[in-house]
């Protein structure tokens, strides 16, 4: 299974290949294979390095809240590593 988080995208340059900020992580993407226009400020989802369609801002920060409250209960342990792995022996 692939979860795509949400990336705002904060240049665009020349070559059509945008920088996203990840959550922090900073990474460049191809816009190769979007269908419609993607602007500075736009969230989009991304698979291997490639932008794959735009998600709204209101989706996207309900999005990261999520991620970030998985993360805070991993640190805290109310999840542990195991809990909802999907790969069976």
């Amino acid at each position: 299974m692939c979860l795509s988080i949400p990336s705002k995208v904060i240049e665009i340059d020349k070559d059509n290949v945008a920088t996203v900020d990840t959550m922090g992580v900073k990474r460049k993407v191809t816009l190769d294979l979007m269908d419609e226009e993607v602007k500075i400020g736009d969230y989009v989802l991304i698979h291997v390095g490639f932008a794959m369609g735009k998600i709204s801002e209101e989706e996207a920060k309900q999005s990261i809240a999520l991620y970030n409250e998985i993360v805070e209960q991993m640190q805290s342990g109310q999840i542990d590593d195991e809990e909802g792995n999907m790969n069976y022996a």
